[in-house]
């Protein structure tokens, strides 16, 4: 057992401890890892192809949402096998979902 010198200061007693981190100290570095790449991620965008110029990213899943749910409902339908077929008409873009019914 050592013997604990006396007259020391805070800083002198705490001069070589390292304190070990703990469970908690890793989920929380863990968390602001994670929130510092998405604040980079939301704060840069990468540069948009020529195909997808003008999508925002709302606009993209939005999309993709309007297209889960008519993937959807054709499964309901009985049909697994489709193509797309893209339409403009005017200043409307049509999406137009190609199958044979008798599947």
């Amino acid at each position: 057992m050592s013997k604990i010198p006396k007259g020391l200061t805070d800083k002198d007693m705490f001069q070589n401890y390292v304190e070990e981190a703990t469970l908690e100290d890793t989920f929380i570095k863990a968390e602001k890892a994670a929130e510092q790449k998405r604040r980079e991620r939301a704060g840069i965008e990468p540069p948009a192809q020529l195909g997808k110029a003008g999508f925002t990213p709302e606009l993209t899943e939005e999309l993709g949402k309007a297209l889960l749910q008519l993937k959807m409902e054709l499964f309901r339908e009985g049909i697994q096998k489709y193509s797309f077929k893209i339409k403009r008409d005017g200043e409307n873009i049509v999406l137009v979902p190609k199958y044979k019914k008798n599947q």
